[in-house]
């Protein structure tokens, strides 16, 4: 598959955070950078002048650019630091490895300790984030050390040494930072629930705090103790203003193969993302030409085992959507809810932006592969017998009821024919009668055709509900046309699509190409039918005035008009003002014209 160029690419990209990687001509990586706004940022490289050197001569190297979609700028800032240290760009600032980013540890003890770290050990201990600056970890730390007495030491608490009174409370348990576990003051039973409350606080969920505090709250205020119910409603207050943060992937989740599927009519988008340590190391797209109709799980096994062997992956495990075969020896995951469902419907973002670019490089690369796909998208979606290749919508137009007139706009593969849009005056209808009028313009629409032995449309679309369509189908009825052209109706308020003889909607996904389509469609036939019934009317109105003066045409009309802006001042001016425009001869006529009028009144 041959790649777009750069500037394609780069105009394809999403407007979300990121991570973006540049590649050289032989597909070695260049550079990783995250964005909170990925096309804008990557957009840069390519319109600044750039003083620093480097810039420039990375610039020049750039024919691939990649990218990985996260959730939050801090997602995209994480990201980078992962890939950064796995793949050691050429032109990035290399990381040390004890530079890493603080986590929050519970440590795996009895009456566990909370406290900052940043070195992930394998003991059975919990760990939160990672976070992107101490700030962060120190704001969460004196949370709970507001709300919750825990202690700092790192004496073994354990039962044998607390009732042999090996150790002595310290500072801390003077200070009310402490209730004395070391001594038994504190039982275990309380500390724990302490500590189930502080994952929660962790995993961003406080309402189990905030209930339990309340209700302290209330017990406090009961009992006459308004010092401590103060004391209560400030930790409330604390909780209720702090902002949690989001995680790229919890660190329990370690090296895992990540895998989901996107696929239309003719192709399949399947993303990897490759876990490690807790860590996204890798993701990577890939468009598989479809053959035979081949199912999603069938595709998605084929993909599965190339891009391991590819990338050379040793993960025992791996999470996808739907159930597949791949071999004995790897556990297959489908994951429900919580973090592991998160990374896979991560993976099934990319999948979707990565389409979403192919189509938008597709349109511009190989417009009639996009025809194709779109022809092959709107057949199954519209449940149509054949492609949609020639779409013709109607939308009739009237203003309370004056100058009523229809507009039809024809559509080839997808795209405006205007050269064959048709205006309608309508002619057997008296007063607004919708149905009568889209009866009528469907009938004379379709009875030249046939008389004039023209092509049919494959779809039409008549704007409105059921008894829009009713009246196109009678057109079509007594044309001995019904079942040999599909005719459809869209009504505006839900965007509702109505087939002859089903009372049930169909009802499309707001992003698809085919309800875009037909939106299209509509938006340009109500837009071709407003500016002739606009034309009309303004027509109409000049034939009441100005062209029932004998000897005066159209061209002295509009003369006149752009001279004095209106009719009420043709009327008022002098005959030398309008010598000055139209004449003296004209000028007298439409002067004695008025004259006598006036007399008249």
């Amino acid at each position: 598959m041959q790649k777009p160029s750069v500037d394609i690419q780069v105009k394809t990209l999403p407007t979300g955070p990121g991570v973006y990687q540049y590649y050289d001509k032989d597909g070695k990586l260049l550079y990783i950078g995250k964005a909170k706004n990925l096309k804008k940022r990557v957009s840069s490289y390519f319109t600044k002048n750039h003083d620093n050197y480097k810039t420039r001569v990375l610039v020049t190297k750039i024919r691939e650019i990649r990218h990985i979609v996260v959730e939050t700028e801090t997602d995209a800032l994480l990201l980078e630091n992962n890939l950064i240290k796995k793949h050691q760009p050429r032109f990035n600032v290399m990381l040390k490895d004890d530079k890493t980013y603080p986590w929050i540890c519970i440590k795996k003890e009895r009456f566990p300790r909370v406290f900052p770290t940043r070195n992930l050990i394998k003991d059975g201990s919990e760990y939160f984030g990672p976070y992107t600056n101490f700030k962060t970890v120190h704001t969460l730390l004196d949370l709970i050390k507001g709300l919750y007495q825990l202690r700092t030491c790192n004496y073994d608490l354990s039962a044998g040494n607390i009732q042999s009174g090996k150790y002595k409370v310290c500072l801390e348990y003077h200070l009310g930072n402490c209730k004395g576990p070391c001594e038994d003051y504190q039982n275990e039973h309380e500390y724990q629930s302490h500590i189930q409350s502080i994952r929660q606080i962790l995993k961003g969920n406080f309402k189990d705090s905030l209930t339990q505090f309340k209700k302290q709250m209330m017990e406090h205020a009961a009992k006459m103790e308004f010092e401590d119910a103060q004391r209560i409603k400030e930790k409330i207050e604390v909780l209720e203003n702090y902002q949690s943060r989001s995680t790229v992937v919890n660190p329990k989740i370690s090296n895992v193969d990540v895998f989901s599927i996107l696929s239309d009519e003719s192709y399949a988008y399947v993303n990897f993302l490759q876990l490690s340590y807790g860590a996204i190391v890798r993701s990577h797209t890939t468009e598989i030409k479809k053959k035979l109709q081949e199912t999603d799980d069938e595709l998605l096994a084929l993909a599965i085992i190339e891009l391991r062997q590819r990338f050379n992956s040793r993960s025992k495990e791996i999470y996808v959507p739907i159930d597949v075969a791949v071999g004995e020896g790897i556990k297959v995951t489908i994951p429900q809810l919580g973090d592991k469902k998160k990374i896979v419907d991560l993976s099934l973002r990319n999948a979707k932006y990565y389409r979403q670019e192919r189509f938008k490089q597709i349109k511009i690369t190989d417009p009639d592969r996009h025809v194709n796909r779109l022809m092959q998208q709107m057949k199954k979606d519209l449940r149509l017998p054949e492609e949609p290749r020639h779409i013709e919508c109607f939308d009739n137009s009237n203003i309370q009821g004056t100058n009523p007139v229809a507009a039809c706009v024809v559509f080839k593969n997808g795209k405006p024919s205007k050269k064959e849009y048709r205006k309608f005056n309508i002619k057997t209808v008296e007063g607004p009668n919708d149905f009568a009028s889209m009866e009528e313009v469907v009938y004379r629409r379709y009875k030249r055709l046939l008389a004039e032995e023209e092509p049919l449309p494959q779809l039409i679309i008549v704007d409105g509900g059921k008894g829009q369509l009713s009246s196109g189908l009678k057109a079509l009825e007594d044309l001995d046309l019904r079942g040999k052209v599909t005719i459809i109706g869209i009504a505006k308020r839900l965007e509702e699509i109505y087939y002859p003889g089903d009372s049930i909607p169909l009802y499309l996904d707001k992003k698809s190409e085919s309800l875009k389509v037909i939106q299209h469609l509509r938006n340009e036939a109500h837009r071709f039918g407003i500016t002739f019934h606009r034309q009309k009317r303004s027509k109409a109105a000049l034939d009441t005035e100005l062209e029932t003066i004998p000897g005066i045409g159209e061209k002295t009309i509009v003369e006149l008009l752009k001279q004095f802006r209106s009719v009420k001042r043709i009327k008022e001016a002098t005959k030398e003002e309008l010598s000055e425009v139209v004449g003296h001869s004209r000028a007298t006529k439409i002067y004695n014209y008025y004259l006598t009028t006036k007399e008249k009144e």
